[in-house]
C-alpha cells in the first residue's frame, strides 16, 4: 500500500473523509451545512464540506459521485470527476445536480460524494505540423462500435 499524506483542516462539526471498506478506492465526504438544502429537479447546488486540503505536489484529489445516491435518487456530481489541484487551499465544495424525478434534500452530515487521491503527470505539449497515422484516424463518437 502506497502512503500519501494529505493534510487537512476540518471546520467544527465537519466529517473527516472515510473509506468504508478495506478495498474502497474512494473516501466518502459529507455535507457540512447549517440548514437543509433542497435541490429541485433539474437544478444544482454547491454543497460545503467544511474540509480544506493540502495535497502533496504530484497528486490531485478527484471528486466523484456516490453510486447509491445516483441510483436511488438521480443525484450526481455535476463536474465529474472534479479535480482539486495540489495548490488549492480553499474549502472543498461539491456541485450536486438533481437528475431525478423529485426534489432532493441534503442534510448536514449526509454522504454526498467520494474523493480519490491520484498521481498527476504534467505533459509537455509540443506543436507539430503532422500527427502519426493510426487505423482509427479521425473517426470519432461511436466509430469503434455501439
Amino acid at each position: 500500500m502506497n502512503k500519501v499524506n494529505v493534510k487537512y483542516i476540518a471546520a467544527e462539526g465537519a466529517v473527516i473523509p472515510e473509506y468504508k471498506t478495506a478495498g474502497a478506492a474512494g473516501a466518502d465526504v459529507c455535507a457540512h451545512i447549517e440548514t437543509d438544502v433542497v435541490i429541485e429537479r433539474g437544478k444544482f447546488a454547491m454543497i460545503p464540506t467544511g474540509l480544506f486540503f493540502e495535497i502533496p505536489d504530484g497528486y490531485e484529489i478527484q471528486v466523484r459521485p456516490r453510486s447509491g445516491l445516483a441510483a436511488k435518487n438521480g443525484v450526481t456530481v455535476l463536474n465529474t470527476p472534479g479535480t482539486i489541484d495540489s495548490d488549492y487551499r480553499g474549502e472543498l465544495k461539491i456541485i450536486l445536480i438533481n437528475l431525478g424525478n423529485a426534489d432532493f434534500t441534503v442534510h448536514n452530515g449526509d454522504r454526498i460524494a467520494q474523493i480519490i487521491v491520484s498521481p498527476v503527470i504534467q505533459a509537455s505539449f509540443e506543436p507539430t505540423a503532422n500527427l502519426s497515422q493510426t487505423e482509427r484516424g479521425a473517426k470519432g463518437f461511436g466509430s469503434t462500435g455501439a
